[in-house]
C-alpha cells in the first residue's frame, strides 16, 4: 500500500536513478523528490500510519505519522525544493548525491518510530552533509569539514549508547518521551544537544557552515539543526534546563556575531540565536510554547535559508562576504538586495512577517509560566538579532559605503528561489491561520493584538535608533579583517599548545624529542609500504594525519564511553 511507503525512500531513489543517468537529465530528478515526496504525504499517508521492517529481532519503524512529524516533513520537502532550485545550475555530481541523501534522512529522521531507526538516519545526516562542505574545494574547507565530521559523529555515538542504555532500562526502543531521569536520558539528550548546536559544543556550525558551498549552506541551514529540534521536542519537552540552555544560546551569538566580519559566519551565530527561542519553548514545555518551538522553526528555515541565499548570490557574484569589503552592490544587485531585506524582516520578527507570529508565541508562554528574567534576556536577544542579522546584513552587503563593486545581478533560479522564500515569509506573517493549523496542538493564540504589535514596533524602533547612535559616535564594531575563535579555542589552540609542552618538558633534550617523533613517523611509513599502502603517507598530509588521529581519538572515546554503558547496564 501506498500508504506504507516510508517518503524517505522517493529521495534515495532520486538519488540512485541521478547516479545512474547523470547529464542535465538528473536535474529534473532532483526537482522532482521534493515535489512526489510532498505529494505522497498529503495523499496517502495519515496520522496514525505505521511502517515496521524486522532485522534480527528487532522492530525498526521506519514510519510513525503524528502532527508533529508531518509538520516536519512538509517543512523539509519545502526547504528542499527552494534550495534545489536555488542550486539547480550545479552540476558536481556528490552536492546533488549529498542534497538528495541529506534531505531524505531528515525525512526518514522525522517519520522515525524508535531510537535505532533515528540513530540510521542520525549518521546518514551527517555522512551526507559533510559533502558540502567538502566540494568548496578549499583547505579550509577540508579541515572544516574533518571537524564537523567528528562532531557529527560523536553525536551518534552517544545516540547508540544512550539508545542501548535505554533499551536495558525500559526493554523498549520506542522514540516518544525520554526525560532525564535515567543515565540514557542524558546520553540521548547531549546527542541532540550537539546537533542543536548546545553551547561549547556548537562549533562545528559556526566552523563548517561558512567553509561550504554557495549552495550548500543553504542546505545545511535547513535540516541539521531542525532534526535535532524536532528530537528534543519529542523526547524532552518540559525539561527546564533546556530553557536556561535555549536562553544563553539565543544570548551569547550576539557578541560574536555582531563584530564577526563575514557575513555567512554572522548568519551561522544568528541560526544558533534562533535555535535558542525554539530550545527555550521545548524546555518550557506547555503547548503555547512547544507550538511557538515548532512554529518558530518552521519559519526559521524559510527565512535564514532566504538569507544564507542573499549571501550565496553575493559569494556567486564577487567572490566573497566580508562586510568590510561589500557595499554599494543594491545599485548592480537591486533584487537580491530587496529579498534580502524580506529575510531581514522576517529574523527582525516584524509585523506582518514570519518571525513575528512565530517567536511571539515563545516569549507570550515564557511571560505566562513567570520566567520574567529570563524574559528580559530573551527581550535583548530579540533586540541584538535585529542589530545583526535585521541590520548589519543588507546594510554591510548591500548600503554602507561604496566599495566600487559592479557585479550582475543573481542568476535566475537564484532569483527564483529567493522569491519563493520571501513570498512564504510573507504569506506566514500575514496568514498565521494556516501555519497554526499544522501545530501539533490546538491554538487558542493570535499574535495580533494591538498591545503586542505596539510593543514589538517599540523594540525595533529603538534597537535601530541604537544602531544609528552606535555607528554616528563610532562606538560600533567596525568591520574588521579578523578571525574570531571563540569555544573551538579549546581544541584549536589550548590542546595542541598543552600536548606540545607536555612532551617538550619529559626531556630538556629537544632535539631528542624531535628525533623520535620522527622515527617514530618514518617506521609507521616504512610499514605502510610493506603493506603495499604506501601512497598514503601520513606525515606528509595533514588532512589525512589529522583525520587519522581524530579517528583514534573518537574510537578511544567511544571504548570509554562502551566501557560506561556496559557497566552501567551490568
Amino acid at each position: 500500500m501506498m500508504s506504507e511507503l516510508p517518503p524517505f525512500l522517493i529521495f534515495f531513489a532520486a538519488a540512485l536513478l541521478v547516479l545512474l543517468v547523470r547529464g542535465q537529465l538528473s536535474k529534473l530528478f532532483l526537482l522532482a523528490a521534493p515535489i512526489l515526496t510532498g505529494l505522497h504525504i498529503w495523499m496517502n499517508i495519515q496520522i496514525g500510519d505505521a511502517f515496521t521492517y524486522s532485522l534480527l529481532n528487532l522492530e525498526l519503524q521506519f514510519l510513525r505519522v503524528d502532527k508533529l512529524s508531518l509538520l516536519f516533513a512538509y517543512l523539509f520537502c519545502i526547504a528542499s525544493l527552494i534550495a534545489t532550485i536555488y542550486a539547480i545550475h550545479v552540476d558536481d555530481l556528490k552536492q546533488q548525491l549529498a542534497a538528495l541523501l541529506y534531505a531524505g534522512s531528515a525525512i526518514g529522521a522525522v517519520f522515525a518510530g524508535d531510537l535505532l531507526t533515528l540513530f540510521i538516519f542520525w549518521e546518514l545526516l551527517a555522512i551526507s552533509s559533510v559533502f558540502f562542505i567538502w566540494a568548496r574545494g578549499t583547505e579550509k574547507a577540508l579541515k572544516a569539514g574533518i571537524r564537523y565530521l567528528i562532531f557529527q559523529i560523536t553525536s551518534g555515538v552517544f545516540l547508540l549508547a544512550g539508545a542501548l542504555v535505554y533499551f536495558k532500562t525500559t526493554g523498549s526502543l520506542s522514540f516518544n518521551h525520554i526525560g532525564l531521569g535515567n543515565t540514557a536520558g542524558w546520553l540521548i539528550m547531549i546527542a541532540f544537544g550537539i546537533k542543536s548546536a548546545f553551547p561549547f559544543l556548537h562549533t562545528w556550525l559556526t566552523d563548517g557552515y561558512p567553509e561550504a558551498t554557495v549552495t550548500g549552506t543553504v542546505f545545511l541551514s535547513a535540516f541539521t539543526t531542525k532534526v535535532a529540534v524536532y528530537a528534543l521536542a519529542r523526547g524532552f519537552a518540559g525539561e527546564e534546563i533546556l530553557v536556561y540552555i535555549g536562553v544563553t544560546m539565543a544570548c551569547f551569538p550576539i557578541f560574536y556575531a555582531v563584530i564577526e566580519n563575514d557575513l555567512r559566519k554572522v548568519l551561522a551565530y544568528s541560526l544558533i540565536n534562533q535555535v535558542g527561542f525554539m530550545i527555550t519553548g521545548i524546555g518550557i514545555g506547555t503547548a503555547l510554547a512547544l507550538n511557538g518551538a515548532v512554529a518558530h522553526a518552521f519559519s526559521d528555515v524559510i527565512f535564514k535559508g532566504l538569507l544564507f541565499m542573499s549571501m550565496g548570490a553575493v559569494l556567486h557574484r564577487v567572490g566573497h562576504v566580508n562586510g568590510s569589503d561589500l557595499g554599494g552592490l543594491y545599485k548592480t544587485m537591486p533584487k537580491t538586495a530587496a529579498l534580502c531585506i524580506v529575510g531581514a524582516l522576517s529574523i527582525s520578527a516584524f509585523p506582518l512577517f514570519s518571525g513575528f507570529v512565530s517567536k511571539s508565541m515563545v516569549m507570550t508562554a515564557m511571560m505566562q509560566e513567570h520566567y520574567d528574567y529570563l524574559w528580559l534576556l530573551m527581550l535583548f536577544a530579540s533586540a541584538g538579532v535585529f542589530h545583526h542579522a535585521g541590520i548589519k546584513i543588507p546594510y554591510f552587503a548591500f548600503f554602507a559605503h561604496d566599495s566600487h563593486l559592479r557585479p550582475q545581478e543573481a542568476p535566475r533560479n537564484m532569483l527564483l528561489a529567493m522569491s519563493l522564500a520571501a513570498f512564504l515569509c510573507i504569506f506566514i506573517g500575514s496568514q498565521p491561520q494556516f501555519l497554526y493549523a499544522m501545530l501539533p496542538m490546538p491554538v487558542e493564540y493570535w499574535p495580533y493584538d494591538v498591545t503586542h504589535v505596539l510593543a514589538q514596533l517599540q523594540l525595533l524602533f529603538f534597537s535601530a535608533m541604537a544602531f544609528v547612535w552606535l555607528n554616528k559616535v563610532g562606538i560600533y564594531p567596525p568591520e574588521l579583517r579578523s578571525v574570531n575563535v571563540d569555544a573551538e579555542w579549546f581544541y584549536r589552540k589550548l590542546l595542541p599548545v598543552s600536548a606540545r609542552n607536555v612532551i617538550m618538558t619529559l626531556s630538556d633534550d629537544k632535539a631528542y624529542i624531535k628525533s623520535s617523533i620522527t622515527n617514530t613517523f618514518n617506521r609507521l611509513r616504512n610499514g605502510f609500504s610493506q603493506m603495499s599502502i604506501a601512497r598514503y603517507h601520513l606525515s606528509e598530509s595533514w588532512p589525512t594525519g589529522s583525520m587519522v588521529v581524530w579517528i583514534s581519538v573518537i574510537l578511544a572515546a567511544y571504548l570509554l564511553l562502551d566501557s560506561f554503558v556496559y557497566k552501567t547496564i551490568q
